[in-house]
């Protein structure tokens, strides 16, 4: 239970923050603006439930209860030794990657292929699914490249290439199951 009385620590005032493991690092590191960007986009999710009802409004509830166990994995370093750890850090699990799956699955049945690529925009929750789209992937992006110095959970980003199609497919739901989707005219304006 995470328990916050005073909101203000002044901790960061001098520019640097504690990490997971309590190791205090740069707000500008890799790993800050990876977990930061996550948390960005928990704000764009929260922006596109205003827009959502029924079956997709709750799965984005699930999808930004998601993004918080995101950002405690990626900001716990020192994954190889999560056994030495006097409380088992909080990770990532295939269990939710799969979940995913399963609900782009279900709603990409309803769909046609596409035959061009699609313009972001059309309703207001498709148009705020494919701002969460991009957001995803510039989480992923900055996961990714953390994942090159330093060790990840590979669950962390398998979530976020998911979860940034799961937005492409939901976006299209949005727009009438993909029949109010605005195609993309190459050369249109030349």
């Amino acid at each position: 239970m995470v328990v916050l009385n005073k909101i203000y620590t002044k901790t960061g005032d001098a520019g640097e923050t504690a990490l997971g493991n309590g190791s205090r690092v740069a707000k500008y590191t890799l790993r800050v603006t990876a977990y930061g960007t996550v948390d960005e986009l928990n704000a764009t999710v929260g922006l596109a439930r205003l827009h959502a009802e029924g079956e997709t409004n709750a799965w984005l509830g699930a999808i930004q209860n998601d993004l918080f166990d995101l950002g405690a994995d990626l900001c716990r370093p020192d994954m190889e030794r999560d056994h030495e750890a006097e409380y088992p850090p909080l990770r990532m699990a295939p269990t939710q990657v799969s979940r995913l799956e399963a609900e782009i699955d279900k709603m990409n049945s309803a769909l046609s292929p596409l035959r061009s690529f699609i313009l972001p925009g059309g309703s207001p929750l498709s148009a705020h699914m494919h701002l969460c789209r991009t957001v995803a992937r510039r989480a992923e992006r900055f996961s990714v490249e953390l994942a090159t110095i330093e060790s990840i959970n590979p669950a962390a980003v398998q979530y976020l290439n998911r979860l940034s199609d799961w937005f492409f497919v939901a976006a299209r739901v949005a727009n009438g199951n993909g029949q109010d989707d605005i195609l993309w005219t190459p050369g249109a304006n030349r």
